[in-house]
């Protein structure tokens, strides 16, 4: 399913001499980015130290109806980063057929007999290697340690500079 949520799209704005067009002609469509999001198997979340520092951990999730799905336990470094700071940075693992998102962070709760259900087999792509949560494993009190990041700005390229692309989500800057 594809996120309810249009984003905006325009060109991201680079210093002199990286050869962005300044034209729309090239500009990435989000149903040829948000694949990429949903069938990446490894991805980078960024948060910020409660002393400024960044701090990047490789993540397990998935992207479902907008926005990328994780859990873990709350004792881990990046889930107290952005219980006192939310906004987060998400990759996916290539340098050159990029994908960033930039967003917030929430603890989240998910029924079995709905979003669980669905998380439970987006989630299935990981059972090779040994993770397959039920759908109720983030219904309870503590939701399971699942978090939701809700997007407000998305960099994309696979042909730099020529399809540099950002989408702008309602809320984003």
């Amino acid at each position: 399913m594809s996120t309810a949520r249009s984003p905006q799209t325009d060109r991201p704005t680079f210093p002199e001499g990286y050869g962005i067009p300044s034209t729309a002609e090239g500009l990435l469509r989000w149903d040829e980015v948000e694949p990429r999001l949903r069938e990446a198997q490894h991805y980078w979340l960024s948060s910020v130290r409660p002393d400024g520092r960044p701090h990047s951990v490789p993540r397990w999730g998935v992207w479902l109806d907008g926005r990328f799905w994780y859990d873990g336990a709350p004792t881990t470094r990046h889930t107290r980063n952005v219980e006192a700071n939310p906004a987060v940075t998400l990759t996916l693992e290539s340098g050159t057929e990029v994908v960033i998102v930039e967003g917030e962070s929430r603890a989240t709760r998910a029924e079995a007999d709905g979003l669980g259900g669905r998380l439970a087999q987006a989630f299935g792509k990981y059972a090779d290697s040994g993770y397959s949560p039920g759908p109720d494993s983030w219904a309870g009190e503590d939701g399971g340690g699942l978090r939701v990041l809700t997007p407000h700005r998305v960099l994309a390229w696979f042909a730099f500079p020529t399809d540099c692309t950002r989408f702008t989500f309602d809320g984003g800057d």
